[in-house]
């Protein structure tokens, strides 16, 4: 069982490639309810890929190498705040297991240990308590593998939106099944991937929810592509921007 530490006066911001490429926005909003924590976040720029999809992939010695560079850029004992269930399951998890031959895995542990992702961050660190200052409304959630399996923090994601008094959260059928990104597994088979992205899409549509939220940019690509695919006008956020617009930030 993870054993968590007191909340930070600093920390460090890893906003992932996808969020970096296709919504900066929520990397901002994730920012902005870090600081409305009281603490100071700071954003390396030479921050890259976690190395996640060489690993998957199963280029190890190039996922190392990238791993390395990671590590590098992050020098302080402070704790390394994820905005992905994914990137953090690597980061916290599978670092470990690139070098657990090394001579270094001694700092490679030390550095996994101060990976958080956002949700468990604000849940078991910061211990924060949101005060919802919007419309009713209902959300449905998706939560990826890694978020779930890995991390356990669909737990932590569903605990900030219950503290949101007027918002209903609806639970979509079989909602643990994957939506059928995962990485580079959609490039290698698109077709398998298509299907579990028709059913995901459905499931979620059927809860007749008036907002979807995600964790993780990876999925929400993957489901929001295919909505737009098919003409629903359904489309997902990405949680951090959820929580700050329900909780009046800016």
């Amino acid at each position: 069982m993870r054993i968590y530490p007191a909340k930070p006066d600093q920390v460090y911001f890893y906003a992932t490639c996808l969020v970096d490429l296709f919504d900066p926005q929520a990397g901002l909003d994730a920012i902005t309810l870090l600081e409305q924590q009281g603490v100071e976040v700071h954003f390396i720029e030479k921050q890259t890929c976690c190395g996640q999809p060489a690993y998957s992939s199963g280029y190890n010695q190039q996922a190392k190498q990238i791993a390395q560079s990671q590590m590098d850029l992050f020098t302080e004992n402070w704790p390394v705040i994820v905005l992905s269930g994914s990137c953090g399951g690597m980061m916290h998890h599978h670092y470990r297991r690139l070098f657990k031959d090394d001579q270094n895995l001694p700092e490679v542990d030390s550095f996994c240990d101060r990976v958080f992702e956002l949700t468990e961050f604000l849940v078991s660190v910061c211990r924060v308590q949101l005060q919802d200052r919007g419309e009713s409304t209902s959300v449905v959630m998706h939560t990826s593998c890694a978020a779930r399996r890995e991390m356990n923090v669909h737990v932590t994601a569903t605990q900030l939106l219950s503290q949101l008094d007027n918002v209903e959260i609806r639970e979509q059928a079989y909602e643990s099944e994957c939506c059928g990104f995962g990485g580079t597994f959609a490039v290698r088979h698109p077709d398998i991937s298509q299907s579990m992205v028709e059913d995901k899409t459905q499931h979620l549509s059927d809860t007749k929810a008036e907002d979807f939220v995600s964790a993780d940019w990876g999925c929400l690509l993957n489901i929001n592509g295919a909505l737009e695919y098919q003409g629903n006008p359904m489309r997902g956020r990405h949680l951090a921007s959820f929580l700050l617009a329900r909780t009046g930030g800016k």
